[in-house]
């Protein structure tokens, strides 16, 4: 990846993870295959790992620990309604910024 995708990702990352636990709650590595899966091939567990502790201390996910059949228990992150709350922000910036991006692409024609 570079440069430039670097830091745009840097900056949506966090909705990104908000939108996969949309669907349903994942535990840490479940959550990077999963952006593996879409493409987010360069993403390090680290980051994820790290913005999962942001999140959570924010109120934005719930955490429990699952006992797991190999080692020790994994924490299940899911949405809270403060963190579905703020991915539906998430979207609505998105939709603007990209509205916005076209534009300037098309030549920045005002529509």
């Amino acid at each position: 990846m570079g440069k430039p995708m670097t830091e745009m990702l840097k900056g949506v990352l966090e909705g990104i993870v908000l939108a996969i636990l949309s669907g349903r709650p994942a535990y840490g590595y479940e959550i990077t295959a999963r952006l593996r899966d879409r493409g987010f091939t360069d993403i390090a567990k680290g980051t994820v790992y790290a913005l999962l502790v942001r999140i959570e201390q924010r109120g934005l996910v719930d955490v429990e620990e699952v006992p797991s059949e190999k080692g020790p228990p994994r924490k299940v992150y899911c949405l809270t309604a403060q963190g579905r709350a703020y991915l539906e922000e998430f979207w609505r910036t998105w939709s603007f910024l990209t509205e916005r991006l076209e534009q300037l692409r098309e030549g920045g024609k005002e529509t």
